[in-house]
C-alpha cells in the first residue's frame, strides 16, 4: 500500500468506474506532511487489482469523486449518512470504528503518526506536549498517537458529562449529530501549559471542529505551537489556506501530520440527491448495485436468540483510567502495558476452543482500551482477531460490496447518556462470520439496557455463537485537595482508587472505616506455617510476600476468647477513651484517625466510636498497610495528603512490642517528604497500650491481654494481613489484602467492637481523671521494651531481635502465624495468659516462668528452623 502524502506522485480519482491514475486536482499539502513512518498496509477492504472500491456504490448513486493520493482508496470507503447536515460519510478501513480490522493495523497507524509527530518536535518539545484526541470516532486514534510520541499525556473531549469535574473547555461540531464535546481533564493544568498541543482527528475535512478549538483554548491556553494530526487530509481548495490565515491570527505556529491527502468532488445538488436515496432505500425499495446485482437494503440485521453473554473478570489494574476522558499520562501507559498480557490471556481462556475469527468490540468513545486488549489478544490466540466500536451515528446500510456498511445492528443507548434515550449501532459485525465476540465496556454502561432483550448483547447473540462481556471500571477522579499540592503528587494522586469499604470489602460497616488497599481476596497467598518460616528465615522470602493459613481455634478457645473479653472489655474501654482524649487534645480537634493494618484498625474503629460517643464527632477512619523493612505505604499517604491535612492525621496501633513498628513508620515518614515533598505528617503512634515504652499517647503501658490478638482475620472484619509483593503490588499500587468472606459463620469483629462500647458510659470519669494525670506526666518514651529484647535475645542464643515478640499480643501471634519455639511468661500471670497457654499447649511449645520479666509474656520464634523441627526439641509437632 501507498501511503505516501504529497510527495508529488501517486495520485488519482477514486469514482464508480475504479482508480484512474492522473494528477490530483484540490488536494493541498499542508506543513509537516510526509509519508509515516513504519505504517503497515494490508487493511481489511483493500482494492487491488479486480477488487471493488467500497465507495462504488455511493459515486455511481450521487457522482461523488475521491482525488488524491494513490492509496486513499485503501484507507477510505463511502456510505450515506442519515443525516441533514451532510449526505457522504467518508468511512475509514483503519481507524477500527464502522469497519472491523485487524487490531495490530489500527493501532499500528495511530503509533506511526505519533512517531511522526515527536520527530516533528524534537524530544524536548514532545515532553512538554498534550495530545487532544476528538470524540467519538478519535479517542482511540489520539491515544494510539500519543503512544507514538511517547513521551506526552493525552486527553479526549467527550458528551458524557461526569458530577464534580469542571469543564477546561468546549466547542461543536457543526456537522454532527451529536452533542456539545466537553475538555473534562482530571488536572485543570494539564492544558494550561505553554508545551504543544496536538489535536488528533480522524479525517481533516473543513478544519472547522479543529479551527475552532485552537481558538477557544488558545484564548484560555495561549500557547506558541499546536500540531494537527489525521488519517487523511481531505480539505477543499477553498480551505487550503485556513491554517495560515489561523496561525498568522494567533501569532502561533500550525503544523500537520496526515497519513493520506485528497479531497472529495461533490456535484451540485448532493445533499438533497443524498437525503432522497436515503429515504427511498429505507422504505424498502431497491436498485441495481455495482456489482450488477439487485442491492439488499438493511435497516436492520436480524438473527435467531442466542445465549447469554459470558462475563469475563479482565483484573484490571487498579488506578488506571479506562481512556483520556479525564487524562492519561505516560506513567498509566506503562502500566497497562504491564498488565495487558494477562488480561487478554483471560479472555483468550474464555473464548471457545475452536473460535478462529474473533471480533473485539469497543463501545462509543471507549476506542483504545478494547483496542489494546485486541493488540495483546491477536498475539496471543491464532485465531484471526478483528476490532471494530459502537457508534451513535446514523448510517444507511447497504449489503452490496461497492458499499462500506453492510450490516447494521441497533440496540437502546446503554450508559444513561445526557442528551437522553436513543438508538446506537454496531456496523459490519452482523453477516461477518465471526465465531465469537468479545463485547468490551466501561462500567458505566454495564446497564439493564446493555443486558435488555433488546440490548447490545442480545443483538451480538443472534448473529455469532458466543458472546464475551468484559467491563473496564469508568475512572472516578478524584475530589479537588484541600492541599496544595505538588506536580507529582497530583499526577499519582489522580492514579488512586478511593478507599474500599464493608461489606464489599470487611464485615465493618462502610463509615467505620476506609481501606486503602488493593483486594487480593482471589489470589492464592496461603502457604503452610512450616514453609513460609523456612522461607523466611533463609532469606529466600519477606513475611510480607504470603498470607499464614488462617488458623481457626477450637470451641475451647473461643469460649476462652468470649470469656477474656467480658472479664477486659471494661479495662479495654477505659484505654480506648484515654488514647482517644489525648489525642484530642494534643494531637488535633479533628483528627483523621489512621490505623496500621491489622492489628491497629479495631482500635480505630474504637476510638472513633468514643469520639462519638463522648463529643458528637465523625472522625474520618482509614486503615494502611505498614511493613517492617519495606516502610509504609507511599501511595495511601499521597491519597490521604490529597484529601485532608497531613497535620491532622493521627496513626493508631494496638500496641507497642518492642517498638520495631514505631521506628519504621518515622523513617517512612521522612523518605516519604523527601521523595514527595509533602510535610506535616506526624509519625508518633498512637496506641491502646504501650508496654515497651515506646510512645507518648497511649492508653495505659500496662502488658494485658487485649482479645483483639487472640484471633486473626474473624476479630479484624475479615481481613487478612497486609501483602506486598512485587508481582501483585505496582509502582502506583496500594499494598493487597484478602477479605475472607468464607469465614463469616465465625466473625466476631463487631461483637469486640459492641462489647467494648457497651463500657464507655462507665469509665467516663476514670478516663478524665486518667487524663488529666497523663496531660501533666512526662511520657517521653525509655524505649525499655526495646533493651529487654536486645538482652532477651543475646542471653536465649537467638541473635536476631526480630525473633523476639515481646508482650501478650505479639506472644499471641507468635503461637497462631509463625513457627513458635518458646514462651517466656511472668512468675504469676494469670488470666491474661490463659489463651497463651492454650495455645502454647495445642503447639507443643513449652512456657517458661521468669522471675524479673518486663512484659507479661513474650514469645520466641524457632531461631534455626528447618521444616519439620517446630518444636524446642527439634521435632515435627502437629497442631
Amino acid at each position: 500500500m501507498n501511503n505516501a502524502v504529497n510527495d508529488g506522485g501517486g495520485a488519482g480519482v477514486w469514482s464508480a468506474t475504479g482508480f484512474r491514475p492522473g494528477t490530483k486536482t484540490g488536494a493541498g499539502a499542508g506543513p509537516g506532511t510526509g509519508s509515516p513512518s513504519g505504517t503497515p498496509g494490508g487493511a481489511d477492504g483493500d482494492t487491488g487489482d479486480g477488487e471493488i472500491w467500497s465507495g462504488c456504490w455511493v459515486a455511481e448513486r450521487l457522482g461523488v469523486e475521491l482525488v488524491g493520493d494513490e492509496g486513499l482508496g485503501e484507507l477510505l470507503g463511502l456510505a450515506l449518512r442519515r443525516n441533514p447536515k451532510r449526505a457522504h460519510l467518508l468511512v475509514s478501513h483503519v481507524l477500527g470504528k464502522h469497519i472491523p480490522q485487524s487490531p495490530a493495523v489500527v493501532y499500528g497507524y495511530g503509533f506511526a503518526l505519533g512517531l511522526r509527530v515527536r520527530d516533528l518536535l524534537g524530544e524536548d518539545e514532545a515532553r512538554r506536549a498534550v495530545v487532544l484526541g476528538y470524540a467519538e470516532t478519535a479517542t482511540g486514534l489520539g491515544h494510539s498517537v500519543a503512544d507514538g510520541v511517547g513521551l506526552a499525556p493525552c486527553l479526549h473531549s467527550t458528551r458524557r458529562p461526569v458530577d464534580g469535574v469542571a469543564r477546561a473547555g468546549g466547542f461543536e461540531e457543526s456537522h454532527s449529530h451529536a452533542t456539545s464535546h466537553l475538555l473534562l481533564p482530571e488536572n485543570p493544568g494539564l492544558l494550561a501549559g505553554d508545551g504543544p498541543l496536538v489535536l488528533v482527528d480522524d479525517e481533516f475535512s473543513t478544519g472547522n471542529t479543529i479551527l475552532n478549538t485552537i481558538r477557544d483554548l488558545h484564548e484560555r491556553y495561549p500557547r506558541d505551537r499546536y500540531v494537527i494530526v489525521a488519517l487523511v487530509d481531505m480539505r477543499s481548495a477553498a480551505d487550503l489556506g485556513r491554517l495560515d490565515d489561523l496561525a498568522r491570527e494567533i501569532g502561533a505556529r500550525v503544523d500537520l501530520v496526515t497519513a493520506a491527502s485528497g479531497t472529495v468532488r461533490l456535484p451540485e445538488g448532493v445533499l438533497e440527491k443524498g437525503q432522497a436515496l436515503v429515504a427511498r432505500y429505507e422504505s424498502g425499495e431497491g436498485a441495481a448495485g455495482s456489482s450488477g446485482t439487485d442491492a439488499q437494503v438493511v435497516s436492520e440485521a436480524q438473527g435467531a436468540p442466542g445465549r447469554p453473554a459470558l462475563r469475563v473478570e479482565l483484573g484490571w489494574p487498579d488506578g488506571i483510567p479506562d481512556g483520556g476522558r479525564h487524562g492519561f499520562t505516560p506513567e498509566h501507559r506503562v502500566r497497562l502495558e504491564g498488565a495487558l498480557p494477562a488480561m487478554a490471556a483471560r479472555i483468550a481462556e474464555a473464548l471457545p476452543s475452536d473460535a478462529r475469527r474473533v471480533l473485539v468490540l469497543g463501545f462509543e468513545e471507549l476506542m483504545y482500551a478494547p483496542l489494546r486488549l485486541g493488540v495483546a489478544l491477536e498475539k496471543l490466540t491464532d485465531a484471526e482477531v478483528r476490532y471494530s466500536t459502537t457508534t451513535r451515528s446514523p448510517v444507511l446500510a447497504v449489503d452490496d460490496p461497492g458499499y462500506a456498511i453492510r450490516t447494521r445492528l441497533v440496540f437502546p443507548a446503554h450508559d444513561n447518556p445526557a442528551d437522553g434515550p436513543g438508538d446506537r449501532y454496531a456496523y459490519n459485525v452482523a453477516g461477518a462470520g465471526f465465531d465469537a465476540v468479545v463485547a468490551v465496556v466501561d462500567s458505566t454502561a454495564d446497564t439493564p439496557e446493555l443486558h435488555a432483550p433488546n440490548g447490545l448483547l442480545a443483538r451480538l447473540s443472534a448473529h455469532t455463537p458466543s458472546v464475551l462481556l468484559a467491563v473496564v471500571p469508568s475512572y472516578v477522579p478524584a475530589r479537588p485537595s484541600t492541599v496544595p499540592p505538588t506536580a507529582s503528587s497530583t499526577e499519582r494522586r489522580s492514579m488512586l482508587p478511593e478507599p474500599l469499604r464493608g461489606p464489599d470489602f470487611s464485615s465493618y460497616a462502610p463509615d467505620e472505616v476506609g481501606w486503602l488497599l488493593q483486594d487480593l481476596s482471589d489470589t492464592k497467598l496461603e502457604a503452610p506455617t512450616e514453609e513460609r518460616e523456612e522461607a523466611i528465615q533463609s532469606g529466600g522470602a519477606h513475611y510480607a510476600e504470603s498470607l499464614p493459613v488462617e488458623y481457626q481455634p477450637s470451641d475451647a478457645y473461643q469460649e476462652l476468647f468470649h470469656n477474656a473479653l467480658a472479664v477486659s472489655a471494661t479495662r479495654i474501654a477505659q484505654a480506648v477513651g484515654v488514647v482517644t482524649e489525648t489525642v484530642l487534645a494534643e494531637r488535633s480537634p479533628r483528627p483523621v484517625l489512621v490505623s496500621l493494618a491489622r492489628a491497629g484498625t479495631p482500635v480505630g474503629v474504637l476510638m472513633r466510636r468514643w469520639a462519638q460517643h463522648r463529643h458528637g464527632l465523625d472522625l474520618p477512619h482509614y486503615a494502611v498497610s505498614i511493613v517492617r523493612g519495606r516502610g509504609i505505604d507511599a501511595n495511601a499517604l499521597r491519597w490521604l495528603a490529597a484529601h485532608h491535612d497531613p497535620a491532622d492525621i493521627v496513626f493508631v496501633d494496638g500496641w507497642t512490642g518492642k517498638g520495631a513498628i514505631t521506628r519504621e513508620l518515622a523513617q517512612a515518614v521522612e523518605e516519604f517528604e523527601a521523595s514527595d515533598g509533602i510535610t506535616g505528617f506526624d509519625p508518633e503512634i498512637a496506641v491502646l497500650a504501650d508496654p515497651g515504652s515506646c510512645v507518648r499517647t497511649y492508653g495505659t503501658r500496662e502488658d494485658f491481654l487485649i482479645p483483639s490478638a487472640c484471633l486473626n482475620s474473624t476479630v479484624s472484619g475479615l481481613i487478612s494481613r497486609t501483602v506486598l509483593r512485587a508481582d501483585l503490588v505496582g509502582e502506583h499500587d496500594y499494598h493487597g489484602a484478602k477479605f475472607y468472606r468464607e469465614l463469616a459463620a465465625a466473625d466476631v469483629s463487631v461483637a469486640f467492637l459492641d462489647a467494648v462500647a457497651d463500657r464507655f458510659d462507665s469509665v467516663d470519669e476514670a478516663v478524665d481523671a486518667q487524663v488529666k494525670e497523663l496531660l501533666s506526666t512526662d511520657r517521653s518514651p525509655t524505649w525499655e521494651g526495646w533493651a529487654a529484647v536486645e538482652r532477651i535475645s543475646e542471653e536465649y542464643g537467638i541473635h536476631d531481635v526480630n525473633l523476639v515478640k515481646p508482650g501478650v499480643g505479639e506472644a499471641t501471634r507468635v503461637l497462631l502465624r509463625r513457627v513458635p519455639w518458646k514462651i517466656l511468661a511472668r512468675a504469676g500471670a494469670g488470666a491474661d495468659l490463659d489463651h497463651v497457654r492454650l495455645l502454647a499447649e495445642q503447639r507443643g511449645v513449652p512456657v517458661e516462668e521468669v522471675a524479673e520479666l518486663p512484659y507479661t509474656c513474650v514469645g520466641l520464634i524457632h531461631p534455626k528452623y528447618t521444616r519439620g523441627a517446630t518444636g524446642a526439641d527439634g521435632k515435627a509437632v502437629s497442631v
